[in-house]
């Protein structure tokens, strides 16, 4: 939870706002921006961090979290020291008429971390964190199978979360750094967008005798 959430300061701000859409400004977005980086952050540091007043931080927070922009506060755990090292992916193909009973078998399985309605050749994605492959082939056959509205399943095993973020920001995209500007033989040598270069074994070798 959030320091700033336990702290009694009521504020006024914009209270035709709350509840109804508030619109979202740069300073809105720029404290959506900090606490992405520290959600226990106290509203002096926050305040100071974004260049507001105390009580202006205070009574934008709180719009933010009663517009529902911010919906909750929650803590981010290593799920390896937790025991739960294996993580998968299971692609469900669901039958149409049955989606309610498939809901609500999906509640009852504590393993479930999220599970989105997809397009494509499946109908849902499911993310499951277990212990060992084991406890996902269980789940898998005894459990998914067992559902009469599952028609079929499809496994995939994830080696490695190479990216995970709380979430993204409209700003985002703007804030990335451009590439550095690359040496003038790269640039020679660049190819259109969509196409492929392949360098031969023998010239590779070559260029490697050469810098040594």
């Amino acid at each position: 939870m959030s320091d700033i959430s336990r702290n009694g300061h009521s504020g006024s701000g914009q209270p035709g706002r709350i509840g109804i859409g508030l619109e979202l400004d740069d300073i809105h977005l720029k404290i959506l921006e900090i606490l992405r980086e520290n959600g226990r952050i106290s509203v002096a540091a926050l305040a100071e961090r974004v260049g507001i007043s105390r009580a202006n931080a205070y009574t934008r927070f709180e719009a933010l979290r009663a517009d529902g922009a911010i919906k909750r506060f929650t803590a981010e755990i290593d799920h390896g020291r937790a025991g739960l090292g294996i993580t998968a992916l299971i692609f469900v193909t669901v039958r149409q008429q049955m989606w309610k009973q498939f809901r609500a078998e999906l509640a009852r399985m504590p393993e479930v971390e999220y599970c989105a309605i997809t397009t494509g050749q499946h109908d849902a994605m499911i993310q499951v964190r277990v212990a060992d492959v084991a406890a996902v082939h269980t789940m898998v056959t005894d459990r998914l199978a067992n559902i009469p509205a599952v028609k079929a399943t499809e496994t995939v095993f994830i080696l490695d979360e190479v990216l995970r973020r709380p979430y993204v920001l409209p700003g985002d995209g703007r804030q990335a750094a451009r590439p550095a500007r690359r040496p003038a033989q790269e640039e020679r040598d660049d190819v259109p967008l969509g196409k492929m270069r392949f360098v031969g074994a023998a010239e590779g070798r070559a260029a490697l005798q050469k810098d040594d």
